[in-house]
């Protein structure tokens, strides 16, 4: 497997109101699954827009694509997928969980305690018919060359995944980071020192290293199109 062999997956959009912006404005946030084929089976991160109370509904006003379209429109399989990894169990990021019943989803334990503590997500799309979740404790390799590291910051469940390619490492960050930007923010913060710069100086998630050791050529996100790449081309 490949770097370009991990396939980005449009799962729908919605829009952020003015009061969570920070810029006075709305902004329409798309949301993004990702599909990694490998030996052992398909592994899917996230899997969409899950249907919300009326509420949450009109405040976000979510457009949603059904997972098996969004799929296919990746070139993927809905039948193919055997893992199911969710970055957090917030409605935009598990939706289709219910539909891919059965299947493992792993999941931080702090995650999936919160869930179910009431008043965070949607609780049918926690505790759904056939629901099978492995709950991880930590930084786990769930598949040869796949990673399921903690990213706590968006939520303190949150996690990512770092899968190891031919060409590389490709880190799929979830929502760690709203946007491509606030990542590169942090990657310079952690290496500010280094640059020479001395304090005070901007704190960023000490996970952030634990990233970058697995030396990724690309990081990509939940709800942002944009794809970080480090600064120097490796030799």
């Amino acid at each position: 497997m490949k770097i370009h062999d991990v396939r980005r997956v449009f799962l729908g959009s919605f829009v952020r109101p003015a009061e969570e912006t920070g810029t006075g404005t709305p902004k329409v946030e798309a949301v993004y699954g990702y599909a990694v084929p490998h030996r052992d089976g398909l592994l899917l991160l996230d899997t969409g827009i899950g249907a919300a109370d009326p509420e949450t509904e009109a405040w976000y006003r979510p457009q949603r694509v059904p997972l098996s379209q969004a799929l296919r429109s990746a070139g993927v399989d809905a039948g193919d997928v055997s893992r199911v990894v969710n970055c957090h169990l917030h409605f935009d990021h598990c939706g289709g969980n219910p539909q891919l019943a059965g299947l493992p989803i792993f999941v931080q334990r702090t995650e999936l305690a919160t869930a179910r503590g009431g008043d965070y997500t949607i609780d049918e799309l926690v505790d759904h018919a056939g629901v099978r979740y492995e709950v991880l404790d930590g930084p786990s390799e769930i598949l040869p060359g796949v990673h399921v590291l903690p990213t706590p910051g968006h939520v303190a469940g949150h996690q990512s995944l770092v899968v190891e390619c031919e060409d590389g490492s490709i880190v799929l960050a979830g929502q760690s980071h709203d946007a491509a930007s606030q990542w590169s923010d942090d990657v310079l913060a952690r290496r500010a020192a280094d640059l020479g710069h001395v304090p005070p100086l901007p704190v960023a998630p000490a996970w952030i290293d634990t990233l970058l050791a697995f030396d990724p050529r690309q990081v990509v996100f939940a709800h942002d199109a944009s794809i970080w790449v480090p600064d120097a081309p490796r030799r």
